[in-house]
């Protein structure tokens, strides 16, 4: 591994130091720094020391492994969605409320976690964090398996939901901080994982609510005779609480060394890489004294000093951690998504695709099992193990989808572009055309091109977003994209209350909106495909 910095000689006058999409010119005469990112340079030099040392480990077994435990992360964020669409239903007919809010609630707690959890890894450490989630998440869908009223569920839903929401969040940030550059794109690959959240809610969901719940109304629906959707409850939290232990106890996750070498604990961090590679059989050459250097060469050498006449220093504290997140929102950030028209026009349809893909998606999710059991009862056979047996053929079909989304966007003249606009309009086409359905089998079928296409659109969107932004703006893209895909999810259920669920007005919805989507996509203006990324 090369040194932490190098000269352009032993006589010149000036001295070079790179890191993170900046390079800082230091002219010791005039002692003046120019800079493309003055932002805490001492932590984005130690950091790019930091992603030097994986990638000279290499990607090995230590990666592997938080490969599978951090794709738990996506299989919950995936999972618990479906949790409340499947026992809607039944918990409809025996609390008797307007199950739009049992969404709402959890659709809350999925935004209001999404920050909570960005923000406290910086405070408590991504491992804290890391585990934590699912813990959360487990711990209280158990206690909503004992919800005596409607209230309490949906409240114990937007309890566990904050949970759930920290998972993508904390579990990139770790995955992606221990992971050498050459193995990144694997990132895109945990999105196997979400398929997998769907297919294992819907195998589990259909012995237990197709044999214990109550039969469609009028029919009464005591507590007693209604149990599937609380057995179903006590299966997925138990399922958190056992993955959580896989993590915890198991698979020993380091602290991440990017985290503890912003809070000043450059030895542990040091210790940490050094940990890895053994386990992983290797060796690494990073050594403290590499991290002092890079620290000494900003905060000493560097003359460009404060007002009261001190270098620039890294802020190890915890209120310093966060300033760096939060900054990542900041203007600075922010405006150059928007430098150039063309770039402005691609982030503003960005913004616009995941925020409708982020109404359109959960607005037809959480309701198309009450949809199946309604349009069933109309087609005489409108059982529940009928309506979850269909769930589970809908969930395998869209694991293929996920998988074919990798070879979709690298087909020439189709691209992300391409692969996006086609598999999003396909996606609402398949809506519209199952509320024209005459059998069981033609609705089945109708669905079952809805979650292919809609898989392979979702790994679409989660490729192209990334390379379509700026490398040094990427993290402030990808959080207001997130930010908007959540905040449109919540109007869904909204949407909800207004509409009559016994009819295809929400399915017309968000067929509509899907094909909207479709649309917008074919106005992206840059194809990511073979080039490298803004």
């Amino acid at each position: 591994m090369a040194d932490a910095h190098s000269t352009t000689g032993t006589d010149s006058p000036k001295e070079k130091f790179k890191h993170d999409d900046a390079e800082v010119i230091i002219h010791a005469n005039t002692e003046d720094v120019y800079t493309d990112d003055a932002v805490d340079p001492v932590y984005q030099a130690k950091a790019k020391i930091l992603n030097d040392a994986f990638q000279e480990i290499g990607m090995g077994k230590y990666q592997w492994y938080l490969f599978v435990v951090a794709g738990f992360g996506w299989l919950s964020d995936n999972l618990w969605p479906i949790v409340t669409g499947l026992i809607l239903s039944p918990v409809v007919n025996e609390f008797n409320f307007k199950g739009p809010f049992l969404k709402l609630g959890q659709n809350i707690g999925l935004l209001v976690g999404a920050a909570f959890w960005g923000i406290g890894s910086d405070v408590w450490g991504r491992k804290w964090c890391f585990n934590l989630t699912l813990f959360i998440t487990g711990v209280f869908a158990l206690a909503a398996g004992g919800s005596p009223n409607s209230i309490a569920l949906c409240s114990l839903a937007a309890v566990w939901s904050i949970g759930v929401g920290g998972n993508l969040p904390v579990d990139s940030a770790v995955f992606l901080e221990f992971v050498p550059a050459s193995h990144q794109y694997l990132l895109t690959v945990l999105s196997v994982w979400w398929a997998l959240g769907q297919l294992l809610g819907s195998l589990v969901a259909w012995p237990l609510l197709a044999n214990f719940s109550c039969p469609q109304p009028p029919a009464p629906c005591p507590r007693d005779s209604n149990q599937g959707w609380r057995y179903f409850l006590y299966a997925m939290g138990g399922l958190m609480m056992l993955l959580f232990v896989l993590r915890f106890f198991v698979f020993h996750l380091y602290e991440s060394p990017k985290y503890l070498m912003g809070r000043g604990r450059d030895a542990e961090a040091v210790e940490i890489v050094h940990k890895v590679a053994k386990y992983n059989g290797k060796t690494s050459s990073l050594t403290l004294q590499m991290l002092t250097d890079a620290e000494e060469h900003y905060a000493g050498s560097v003359a460009k000093v404060d007002v009261e006449g001190t270098a620039p220093k890294l802020d190890t504290s915890a209120l310093g951690a966060v300033k760096r997140t939060l900054r990542e929102f900041g203007w600075e950030h922010v405006t150059p998504l928007f430098r150039t028209r063309k770039l402005a026009w691609s982030t503003s349809l960005l913004i616009a695709l995941w925020a409708l893909i982020g109404l359109a998606f959960p607005l037809y999710n959480s309701f198309v099992t009450y949809f199946l059991a309604t349009r069933g009862a109309d087609f005489g056979d409108g059982s529940t193990y009928i309506t979850y047996r269909n769930q589970v053929i809908l969930s395998v079909i869209g694991v293929p989808g996920a998988l074919l989304a990798g070879w979709a966007v690298e087909v020439p003249l189709l691209g992300r572009r391409g692969a996006l606009a086609i598999s999003t309009i396909l996606t609402g086409v398949f809506l519209f055309a199952s509320t024209t359905a005459r059998t069981s089998d033609a609705l089945l079928g109708w669905n079952c091109g809805y979650s292919f296409t809609s898989n392979i659109m979702y790994g679409v969107l989660y490729a192209i977003s990334p390379e379509l932004f700026p490398t040094k703006d990427r993290g402030t893209g990808n959080a207001i994209v997130a930010s908007a895909n959540r905040v449109f999810g919540i109007m869904a259920p909204i949407i909800a209350l207004y509409a009559n669920l016994a009819t295809s007005v929400p399915i017309y919805v968000s067929g509509a909106i899907f094909l909207v989507a479709g649309l917008i996509a074919l106005l992206l203006p840059f194809e990511p495909r073979g080039r490298a990324s803004l």
